[in-house]
């Protein structure tokens, strides 16, 4: 069985970038690792859950058939409009069968519930809790990602203080969240070929658009609707996603 430290080890390796790499990188062009440096590492699926669960603990089989479908390096939980005792109840409910998988679960801007109910770390977003405040919250080995929109300046900043990945988008138009940015697929090139702080990619992503940024080099598909409202179910969503991720 695997557990909560397992994960966030696995998560971070997933993306080349572990506990001594962050500890140690400053990000400046000139004195970070270019990923010629490293291993190549092959872009992995990172699942958000959908906006609303009606009915969690019928919907976790449903959770358990589409993480068994393919890798999954990640899951966020994000779920707007729960007070904090709904959203624990709803973590307790997702969480341990994505653990026991060796998925890292991450819940959504709060780092506060995130240590509290178990999960391997937290998704911060620029009008959350600042960086320093949520690492203090999770602890030392919580994985903390950072949403840096369309933005180098916010995803350096994001990477010299210390986060574990930093996300870009919306790269496609999406339903799922009002998107204030619409990102490049050339900021995915410019990252990836100077920092080795893994990056995750966001907004709108289908197994129909996804080559791009998977060819640009980003570490991580984060995805929602592309798998829970694809026609033929969210476990063929992510085998279909998995395809196109081995291809590379």
């Amino acid at each position: 069985m695997a557990t909560k430290g397992t994960n966030c080890a696995r998560f971070r390796a997933a993306g080349c970038h572990d506990a001594a790499i962050r500890a140690s990188t400053c990000l400046s062009p000139s004195r970070t690792p270019t990923r010629s440096a490293i291993p190549p590492r092959q872009s992995r699926l990172y699942l958000i859950t959908p906006p609303v669960i009606e009915a969690p603990k019928q919907w976790v089989a449903t959770l358990e058939q589409t993480l068994d479908a393919g890798d999954v390096a990640c899951l966020q939980i994000r779920a707007k409009g729960l007070d904090d005792d709904s959203l624990a109840r709803l973590v307790d409910v997702l969480r341990p069968p994505a653990q026991r998988r060796g998925v890292a679960v991450l819940l959504n801007d709060r780092p506060d519930l995130a240590f509290e109910t178990g999960c391997d770390g937290v998704h911060i977003g620029q009008g959350d809790m600042p960086y320093a405040q949520a690492r203090a919250a999770v602890g030392p080995d919580g994985i903390i990602g950072v949403t840096c929109h369309d933005s180098r300046h916010l995803a350096m900043e994001a990477g010299e203080a210390g986060a574990d990945y930093v996300a870009f988008g919306a790269f496609f138009p999406t339903e799922t969240k009002e998107a204030p940015t619409r990102a490049d697929v050339d900021l995915l090139y410019w990252w990836s070929e100077l920092f080795t702080v893994p990056c995750v990619a966001i907004g709108g992503i289908t197994v129909e658009n996804c080559r791009p940024l998977v060819e640009a080099g980003t570490d991580f598909l984060a995805v929602s609707g592309g798998v829970w409202n694809h026609p033929d179910g969210p476990a063929a969503a992510v085998a279909a996603f998995n395809r196109i991720l081995t291809e590379k």
